[in-house]
């Protein structure tokens, strides 16, 4: 049985050891491919982008798919199409206010066949529906264990670091 404190800590981890594993993903991705970026806006080894959109995905898969007992496949379709939708809003608003904020743009699927704008691309749509699904079946059932296992005062540990780190970039983003 979950507690509400329980949950919250329990999604602060996730966004937090996904954030921190997103950063990893991306920052490999551009040294196979040669492409020299750093991953995310902010200076610390989080990239913020995939803690929201772990937590995310989380949310929709427990509440939305907890009591709806349909067949695996149908659920597995369903989640695919939700979330890539979900996520691809997720990363066009996060595109849009990295922009509005601090004049950067950090992503830009305009040379994709089918883009919409900056941010959005029918390409990318599906990449994330494909990793949703490998997020929710693979990867976070392996690592959820380790995350309910986090101690209270790392967590603590990571909020402080985290908000320094936003403050931070922040200031210094805006010192440009």
């Amino acid at each position: 049985m979950h507690t509400i404190k329980g949950d919250n800590m329990y999604y602060l981890n996730c966004f937090f050891i996904y954030s921190i594993l997103g950063h990893f993903l991306e920052t490999i991705t551009a040294l196979i491919s040669g492409n020299g970026f750093k991953s995310g806006i902010l200076t610390g080894w989080w990239t913020p982008v995939y803690g929201i959109g772990a937590v995310t995905i989380l949310f929709v898969s427990n509440y939305l798919f907890k009591n709806l007992h349909m067949p695996r496949f149908w659920e597995t379709v369903i989640m695919f199409f939700v979330v890539a939708i979900v996520l691809s809003t997720l990363e066009a608003l996060g595109g849009v206010l990295i922009e509005k904020i601090f004049g950067d743009v950090f992503w830009d699927y305009s040379s994709q066949k089918f883009h919409i704008g900056h941010y959005i691309s029918l390409e990318m749509t599906l990449v994330w529906g494909v990793a949703s699904v490998i997020f929710i079946y693979i990867i976070n059932p392996l690592l959820d264990g380790l995350i309910k296992k986090i101690p209270t005062w790392v967590t603590i540990i990571f909020i402080i670091l985290f908000i320094f780190d936003c403050t931070k970039t922040f200031i210094m983003k805006k010192k440009k």
